[in-house]
């Protein structure tokens, strides 16, 4: 017997219970992000009565974050470069006002507003892209500039007034809803499709966790305890059912929810599995290195920020459904919270280190902050200074992590 196959052996053996340490530390951080999103959740619902639990207000809740969670899996992208987009509010803006001028004033056809407000979401992330990429421009730079020039050019193509109300066909990508089944449960309307749909993800996400172990074992990496993985499962499933339950009682499935959920798992694939994701967090890590081992990291640094303004494109026509209407101060402060959605949900300020989910889990936190100060009734001046101080904390507390750990 040679002693190659031992001593492969001996490393496989002696590496593993260090990268389930480090498995079981990056979890522990997903599960600290989790653990502050229910405790915000529990403090907003005991201020508030309760309110923030009832049907009505889950629905709202997933509506009004939608668009947070659209374009925090842009920013995510941006952040893993360690640089951010400042324009895509007034990107946004833009986007939702030459859709509403076009359906009103032109009666262009939806389908078709879709597809050209798209278009123009992606020439704008391109237009960014050539600066930064091409003319080595600072990022910062360019989109600070282009945050000034597109809120003004949704000023003069709006001409500082609101543009409504849009056509039903164009509401329903941000106000409506899946085919609805209801029945009666005990005197109560329940929307049935809602309850499957929670428990037929709730089937697939246990077979995939099922899967993702088997294949881990077979190829002899590292996997979390059983009970880590069970744990994690049982929270994910249990919040998914909540959300599912609450909907059910109100209106069913919201049209929106779809939409994130097959870009979160678009997001979640580009990331994961393919080489333009692992070039980005190369980028992130160190561009330099990137850049020596072959990568085109302008290239990168082009699709990104052309991707982002895909993204904010298609907030723009969510924002404008949602409100049936566009206005010259739509979007305001929305890279705010992309931005703050991202860092909250474990991104590094560096850049080369952050998930989609973490993202996701961030957006759901700044959502849940937005909507339950409002329903105590916090001014808009208040708000500001509670999601300054949460993103100062979260960043804060990974810089100290960061040096604690090296």
């Amino acid at each position: 017997m040679s002693n190659i196959p031992v001593n492969q052996k001996t490393v496989t053996i002696r590496n593993i219970p260090v990268e389930q340490k480090k498995l079981t530390m990056s979890n522990l951080k997903q599960y600290g992000m989790m653990l502050a999103l229910f405790l915000i959740y529990a403090i907003f619902a005991f201020l508030s009565d309760g309110k923030n639990a009832a049907p009505m207000n889950i629905n709202n809740l997933v509506m009004q974050n939608s668009y947070v969670v659209i374009l925090s899996l842009g920013m995510l992208l941006c952040c893993l470069t360690a640089n951010v987009d400042l324009s895509v509010g007034s990107v946004v803006a833009f986007c939702g006002a030459a859709a509403a001028i076009m359906v009103i004033d032109y009666h262009i056809a939806i389908p078709v507003t879709f597809a050209i407000v798209l278009a123009m979401g992606v020439l704008v992330g391109m237009w960014q892209g050539f600066f930064i990429a091409v003319l080595k421009v600072p990022p910062f730079i360019v989109t600070l500039a282009n945050m000034l020039v597109f809120r003004g050019l949704t000023m003069v193509i709006l001409n500082g007034q609101t543009k409504g109300p849009l056509p039903q066909g164009f509401t329903q990508v941000g106000a409506g809803y899946l085919p609805q089944v209801f029945i009666q449960v005990g005197g109560t309307k329940v929307e049935l499709l809602a309850l499957i749909a929670g428990i037929l993800v709730s089937i697939v996400l246990i077979l995939l966790e099922m899967r993702f172990r088997h294949n881990k074992i077979k190829h002899g990496f590292a996997v979390l305890p059983v009970w880590q993985s069970i744990s994690k499962l049982v929270v994910v499933i249990a919040v998914l059912n909540f959300i599912s339950v609450k909907l059910a009682l109100y209106m069913g499935l919201p049209l929106v929810l779809l939409l994130m959920l097959i870009l979160i798992l678009i997001y979640s694939f580009i990331t994961n599995n393919t080489v333009a994701g692992r070039q980005v967090y190369a980028v992130g890590g160190n561009v330099n290195a990137a850049r020596l081992s072959g990568i085109n990291t302008d290239k990168v640094m082009f699709w990104v920020y052309t991707n982002m303004g895909f993204l904010a494109g298609l907030a723009g026509i969510v924002l404008a459904a949602r409100n049936a209407s566009a206005t010259p101060k739509a979007g305001d402060s929305f890279e705010m919270d992309a931005i703050a959605a991202c860092y909250i949900g474990g991104a590094a300020v560096q850049g080369g280190s952050g998930t989609i989910s973490g993202a996701v889990i961030g957006a759901l936190i700044m959502g849940i902050l937005n909507n339950g100060m409002s329903l105590i009734g916090w001014s808009v001046d208040i708000q500001r200074v509670v999601k300054g101080l949460v993103l100062l904390a979260a960043v804060t507390f990974d810089l100290y992590n960061k040096r604690k750990s090296s």
